[in-house]
């Protein structure tokens, strides 16, 4: 199988000698929010066309080369497996000289584990640069080191979720000039592990591309003056009050605040989002405390929100006000549009969604948690597909090469991963991620295949060694960690868990084929051969699929999943369909897959008719993002409720994978009553776009196929569909009745 994404890469160690050692300061003691300065100066004769640096630090850097800005936030969280690291590779060439230079590392040590994070214990920086005749390693001989007293932890605290602090910043306690001067700082010194040992373990080589960083930009409309706040002090006497400025973004995004101010020393400022406080939890902010004169400051951590808020003392004169956003490397380069604005405006509240809602890893929300949460993640994979670009893809592979390499040792697979103070498993949610709609569905948008023999065998593990079948064949329920088959009413879990298991044993059955690995996938096959007919005499109960046992309303997620995982067969589809029509019981995660019910049981108007009635709950006028849960509850930037944009691009357009990478793809439009459907998805072929205009039974189409891959088109005329080369191509489809 040919591998498309050409720049994707193996979790490993990088074919790198390890030279330099990880260096630190003998007066850090490790704490949480610990702040590092390291300093080398370098002498190079001649500068080579190339120097690539290897960087290491638990848990973020900054790069500063002769006093300009190389690395803003560099590293990702730890890890890629419990107990290793990330590294980067930077090229540094353009920004050296000849003579002396300045290399200036800031480290910012979490010291605190996190649902997205495992704490080290020990703050450090390894870095190692190499070109022809230059080499640069951290070691004790020439690097200097200090603990930056400028840094403090903000109040209020974070929730235990984030790994991360808030940041407050003292401005009169630091050299602002120390990363450019030459300035000494005191000894670095090594702590006594080479790289690859405890406690940062093996390095691998970053998978993801560094952040896109937008640039400093003024706020799209001046701050608004919010309001005034008086203090008096103990005595009654007036005191400096504050003034608060609201500054408006375009849309919910990552960003970094930034001031410009004259003010007199000791001044706090604070700086915060409109997604501050969440749901109750205590998110990311930032104080400034000011020293004389007129400064700038940008805040180190970021946030995100649409709003972002200054509180400022009020002998505080404001100069300026901006931000730099920064985020995943990657363009909404895939769309959708049709004659109904209130889908229009869903899909492009689901693209801002998924967009905020991805960085180190795809979070189920980017404010409280920043956490890989799997339920979350399958759903935003194949969002990725339809909405992004292809290096979106790279941030679906590190995560699936995670949650395989946190597998514990009994075979249990869980998540949020990586994580240090979470161990719990939901296992319809890895059943889903391991599974045809997971792993699988990454692999047919992707068309890496070089995934495959790297997570076969924890997916197999898990799949035969933790789950028990009972003497019918069926799974035995578990309830792991956490019984959460999905948030909601009226949930038939023991009914629902058996499409879960017989998707995962589809995709390990397609995952065994491609290695060759034929018994395994004639034992899966088999499996799910025994479930269909188990399934069919338990749960069948002439007009409904049900448990015994269960006593709430039928469920509409187990009718949906028995049709999309093709347990139910098509005579059953109009007597589940049914069900489905009178029951609203799926969450916004579990939705997507009630939608694909609808549309492979024919029943696209009603499909739409139920988007039209339950996403508008998930929506607002003045908010970009959506909901996590129906009626405007949980966060508002949850990107798993973007999961019916799968069902346009898929389903409407009719664009869907026949063979990995969309190299063979198949079009088979189901308009329902919509009378124009435009999409556009971005593969790593190129660009497929589809342009459909209905009038009565018919479709006018335009279709244009990238070079190198085939689409199958179900036009109608005859009973196989007709295949099209790349290019652009104009037929006529006939609507069926």
């Amino acid at each position: 199988m040919t591998i498309i994404l050409a720049t994707a890469c193996c979790f490993s160690a990088g074919a790198i000698e390890w030279k330099a050692r990880w260096i630190s300061q003998e007066h850090c003691q490790s704490t949480t929010n610990s702040w590092l300065a390291f300093k080398h100066i370098h002498h190079i004769d001649s500068v080579p066309s190339s120097v690539v640096a290897s960087i290491a630090a638990d848990s973020r850097y900054w790069l500063w080369i002769n006093g300009e800005p190389v690395v803003r936030e560099g590293g990702l969280k730890r890890g890629p497996a419990p107990g290793d690291s990330y590294f980067d590779r930077v090229e540094i060439a353009p920004y050296l000289k000849q003579g002396d230079n300045i290399i200036a590392v800031l480290v910012w040590h979490f010291g605190k584990n996190g649902f997205s994070h495992l704490n080290s214990g020990t703050a450090a920086l390894l870095f190692q640069a190499e070109g022809e005749g230059v080499e640069i390693c951290s070691q004790t001989k020439g690097w200097q080191c200090s603990v930056h007293k400028g840094f403090g932890t903000a109040l209020p605290l974070v929730n235990r979720r984030l790994p991360e602090s808030s940041i407050r910043y003292e401005a009169g306690k630091w050299k602002d000039d120390w990363y450019r001067s030459d300035s000494k700082l005191g000894p670095a010194i090594e702590i006594g592990v080479k790289p690859g040992e405890a406690p940062f373990g093996r390095l691998v080589e970053r998978p993801i591309p560094m952040w896109k960083d937008y640039g400093l930009t003024d706020y799209p409309a001046p701050a608004i003056y919010v309001y005034h706040r008086a203090v008096t002090d103990s005595s009654g006497n007036k005191a400096p009050g504050t003034s608060t400025y609201e500054c408006l973004m375009p849309y919910n995004a990552q960003v970094h605040p930034y001031l410009k101010v004259t003010a007199p020393a000791g001044r706090t400022i604070r700086i915060y989002t409109d997604h501050s406080v969440v749901t109750g939890e205590q998110c990311v902010t930032a104080e400034y405390v000011t020293k004389e004169g007129t400064q700038e400051f940008e805040c180190w951590d970021w946030m995100n929100g649409q709003k972002v808020f200054y509180e400022m003392p009020e002998d505080v004169t404001v100069e300026k006000l901006a931000c730099r956003q920064t985020g995943y490397d990657c363009n909404i380069s895939g769309d959708f549009r049709c004659d109904d604005p209130f889908l229009n405006d869903y899909w492009d509240k689901a693209a801002r969604t998924l967009y905020v809602c991805m960085r180190d890893t795809y979070y189920d929300c980017p404010d409280r948690e920043r956490a890989q949460w799997w339920g979350d993640e399958v759903n935003e994979m194949a969002e990725a597909f339809r909405m992004l670009s292809p290096s979106s893809a790279l941030l679906g592979r590190k995560g699936i090469l995670e949650l395989a390499a946190w597998q514990k040792p009994d075979g249990v697979m869980y998540s949020p991963i990586p994580c240090g103070n979470w161990y719990k498993e939901l296992p319809m949610q890895i059943l889903a991620s391991v599974g045809w709609y997971g792993f699988h569905d990454w692999w047919m948008g992707s068309g890496d295949s070089s995934i495959i023999p790297l997570v076969y065998p924890a997916v197999h593990r898990y799949l035969h060694e933790v789950w028990e079948l009972d003497a019918d064949g069926l799974p035995i329920y578990r309830k792991g960690g956490w019984n959460w088959p999905d948030a909601g009413t009226d949930c038939d879990a023991e009914a629902l868990l058996h499409p879960w298991y017989y998707l995962a044993l589809k995709g390990e059955a397609a995952f065994a084929r491609e290695l060759g690995r034929t018994e395994d996938a004639e034992q899966d096959e088999a499996m799910m051969r025994m479930i269909s007919d188990s399934f069919e005499k338990k749960f069948w109960k002439g007009d409904k699929y049900r448990s015994d046992n269960y006593t709430g309303a039928d469920d509409d997620r187990v009718q949906a999943m028995a049709i999309v995982s093709g347990l139910a067969s098509e005579d059953k589809y109009p007597a589940l369909v049914k069900v489905i029509e009178r029951e609203y019981h799926a969450t916004t995660y579990m939705e997507r897959y009630v939608l694909d019910a609808l549309f492979i049981a024919g029943e696209a108007e009603m499909a739409l008719e139920r988007m039209r009635k339950l996403y508008p709950t998930v929506m607002q006028g003045g908010c970009s993002t959506l909901w996590e849960h129906w009626n405007w509850d949980g966060t508002n930037n949850h990107a798993w409720t973007g999961g019916g944009i799968i069902a346009l691009s898929q389903r409407v357009a009719g664009i869907s994978p026949l063979e990995p990478g969309y190299k063979v793809f198949e079009v088979k439009p189901q308009m329902g009553g919509l009378k124009k459907v435009e999409a556009w998805m971005e593969t790593s072929y190129g660009m497929i776009e589809v342009f459909l205009s209905r009038k009565g039974r018919t479709i006018s189409a335009t279709l244009r196929v990238p070079e190198g891959t085939t689409a199958l088109v179900h036009t109608g005329r005859q009973p196989e569909p007709e295949s099209f080369g790349p290019g652009c191509h104009k037929f006529s489809i006939k609507v069926q009745q």
